[in-house]
């Protein structure tokens, strides 16, 4: 199952998410630039249990070192893939919670979920002289923060069976709870210091997410927070959504709705709208004019149903225009 969007549209850009992302992206490069020293340097800068737990490694590792490496561990990768799959699973759902939380929290949550996610690893491994390493932990209680927040939301999924690619919209809290089950299998059916995966530090991640959710929650955000959604608010809406009709009854017709923000409505926009109809999921480009107002319906001719004579009905689509 590869998601590919979530139905929860984030109100702000999220400057602190994305920063991350970057963040990420330049140390893969660095990582690149090491050459042979790149074993070395994983060594150095991830998280390796025995550095801790056995004198004869630790003596070789000053105490500062020894304290960067919780940080610097969640910002390393071991490939391509291991970076594309943590940053594109960031990206979908790091937005909302940031959305939630306000910048600042949202940056020392998700280094705190990184960081107990490398405890968690290390207590249970206490004596892998294996480096673990990559943002997966962090991700991981960014997860279960969502899992708290948006259980009802839905994740657009792809589900490739053979060469050809199915989408499906799965629950968010169906989703999201069966990884963290194959997490839970996989760390109960393997060790770290074999597999190279620390499957503990991403059960952890995800347990710690939902406690840090639970605790920031309980503080308010500080001013400097408000400020920075006021710059940061969205004047578009994704591009890609997707639109539940209805069809009540023998009528031919579709109704479903459509949200747009107010800059939308003012100056015009263009979605790809994803329309599923029974075990029909359809793509289409839909051009909305300039001047729509909240409330208008666009009528999306031969797009409803199909009678048994072959006429087919329209997709109404009613405006939601708000930030």
């Amino acid at each position: 199952m590869i998601p590919i969007r979530d139905t929860i549209p984030s109100k702000n850009y999220p400057v602190v998410n994305i920063t991350l992302i970057g963040v990420n992206v330049v140390i893969f490069l660095l990582e690149l630039a090491q050459g042979p020293g790149l074993d070395r340097f994983i060594y150095i800068y991830g998280l390796v249990p025995a550095r801790y737990t056995l004198p004869q490694i630790s003596i070789h590792f000053p105490v500062s070192q020894q304290i960067l490496s919780f940080l610097s561990f969640m910002f390393l990768h071991g490939g391509f893939w291991h970076l594309l799959s943590n940053m594109w699973s960031l990206y979908i759902f790091g937005d909302n919670v940031e959305d939630r939380l306000g910048p600042f929290r949202y940056l020392v949550f998700y280094l705190l979920c990184g960081l107990l996610s490398g405890l968690s690893h290390l207590f249970l491994n206490l004596y892998s002289n294996m480096p673990t390493i990559g943002a997966s932990g962090a991700i991981a209680g960014v997860m279960g923060a969502y899992f708290i927040l948006y259980p009802a939301a839905r994740i657009l999924t792809l589900i490739p069976i053979f060469i050809i690619p199915y989408f499906i919209e799965i629950p968010a809290f169906f989703f999201l709870g069966f990884w963290f089950l194959l997490q839970f299998l996989s760390a109960a059916g393997s060790r770290a210091d074999i597999s190279g995966i620390a499957w503990w530090a991403h059960i952890g991640g995800f347990i710690f997410g939902i406690i840090f959710l639970k605790l920031f929650l309980v503080f308010p955000g500080i001013g400097a927070s408000e400020k920075i959604r006021r710059v940061t608010a969205k004047k578009k809406t994704d591009r890609f959504q997707v639109v539940h009709p209805i069809g009540p009854g023998e009528d031919l017709q579709l109704y479903g709705t459509l949200r747009i923000t107010h800059y939308e409505a003012m100056e015009g926009t263009s979605k790809m709208v994803n329309i599923p109809w029974g075990f029909k999921k359809r793509l289409f480009r839909i051009n909305i004019p300039p001047g729509v107002k909240d409330g208008n319906v666009l009528r999306l001719r031969g797009l409803g149903k199909e009678a048994s004579d072959g006429r087919r009905g329209d997709l109404l689509l009613k405006m939601i225009v708000g930030s």
